[in-house]
């Protein structure tokens, strides 16, 4: 029996983002918001700076006393949260801090470095009006929206919610992650066992992807190749998490059982093996509530996989403005071999050059098997090369997704 057609890597990614939607919201206190993606708008509860304030320790004066380069005399001082109460008049200054409410009458601000001073007593230079002041509302206004809907978290938007003068956040709920690992020949790291034993490092890589996406791994497990346990952790997982990530037993041997498990368990398949190196046994759809990926067993495809589908599918769970990362351009920095009709993703490391351009070097073609994880770890992006691709020349523009 003819098998059907690989799907396009392009369609199989649209699948697995279309058929998700965003999670509800939550109230998120500011303290662990950070790397949460927001499900509203955050519009600024005051402005900031709220009141015209100094940018430096000087001195506070009216720029139509400076002229006369006359001594002022000094009626007391304004430090950050101790405002000068009166309002200076004519031939007034007063002592001032950084971060300091510039007094009433005040419109400029002398650096102590310019001044002359005698006991209560100062001499100024001649300075323009607002010299030295941050003026009220200069950085943002109450009622500005500076923070967007489907924005990540970043620990410099955390610090400007705070400055905005917000508590809590509305952000998305974290998408819950099953990993489910499958096979008789894994054990656990360090756990020893015969030559012919795999440590399993699949899931710890996967789980670690998922959390730097803002997820929650409420599953990471290995299991014996046996229907009735897959099957079983499938019917458990459907009812605990949003995703259900499967590694391995994804292809269509005697000992693969993902694809039959997920059947028992009523899950429809949108695609199954695609037109992927590496990962071309890579399937997804639904089972119950939750989105399924089955990935390949060997780390590499595991990973990489990931990358191309788990992570824009983690996105659009979160509500993330573009959930999938646009390839960004660069430069060969050696040839690259024609491929085949199956895209490629390949290996490679990358630097910039005096022109400012990301220059991409896949290592050796020998070097990409599926299973060495050594040169996944050393790789820094991942080249893209088309199904059918020519080869290609040192210097010929070309396409990445960064790993970091």
């Amino acid at each position: 029996m003819k098998s059907p057609p690989l799907v396009p890597v392009t369609e199989a990614l649209a699948k697995v983002v279309n058929g998700a939607k965003p999670l509800p919201s939550e109230n998120v206190p500011l303290n662990l918001a950070a790397n949460r993606v927001l499900a509203a708008d955050v519009k600024a509860l005051r402005s900031q700076p709220p009141f015209d304030v100094s940018a430096m320790d000087g001195y506070a004066a009216r720029t139509s006393d400076l002229a006369a380069n006359k001594p002022l005399k000094l009626v007391g001082e304004s430090a950050a949260g101790h405002r000068l109460k009166c309002e200076l008049q004519a031939g007034e200054a007063a002592r001032i801090f950084t971060g300091a409410v510039v007094p009433g009458g005040a419109d400029v601000v002398v650096e102590q470095e310019s001044a002359k001073r005698d006991g209560d007593l100062v001499t100024l230079p001649a300075y323009e009006a607002g010299k030295n002041i941050r003026a009220a509302g200069v950085d943002f206004r109450e009622g500005d929206v500076i923070l967007k809907k489907g924005l990540r978290l970043s620990a410099r938007a955390v610090g400007l919610a705070a400055a905005m003068d917000h508590a809590t956040l509305v952000c998305a709920k974290r998408p819950r992650v099953a990993i489910l690992s499958t096979g008789d020949e894994l054990v656990a790291p360090g756990a020893g066992g015969p030559p012919e034993r795999i440590v399993a490092s699949n899931h710890f890589s996967v789980a670690a992807l998922c959390e730097q996406e803002g997820a929650e791994v409420v599953d990471a497990r290995v299991l014996k190749d046996k229907l009735d346990l897959i099957s079983e952790a499938i019917e458990g997982a459907k009812e605990s998490a949003d995703v259900i990530v499967t590694l391995g037993g994804a292809s269509v041997g005697e000992h693969d059982l993902i694809r039959p498990a997920l059947d028992k368990a009523g899950a429809v398949i949108d695609f199954h093996r695609i037109a992927l190196r590496p990962g071309k046994p890579t399937l997804s759809g639904g089972v119950g509530s939750a989105r399924v990926l089955g990935l390949p067993g060997n780390p590499v495809s595991t990973f990489v996989c990931s990358v191309i589908f788990l992570v824009p599918l983690l996105r659009k769970l979160q509500g993330m403005s573009e959930p999938v990362q646009k390839p960004l351009p660069a430069i060969l920095g050696e040839d690259v071999w024609e491929n085949d009709q199956r895209a490629d993703f390949i290996r490679s490391v990358s630097r910039y050059d005096g022109e400012g351009r990301r220059v991409v070097t896949p290592f050796l073609k020998k070097s990409q098997d599926s299973s060495f994880t050594s040169v996944l770890a050393k790789a820094d992006c991942l080249l893209i090369r088309a199904a059918g691709a020519p080869a290609a020349k040192k210097g010929e523009r070309c396409e990445i997704i960064p790993l970091d």
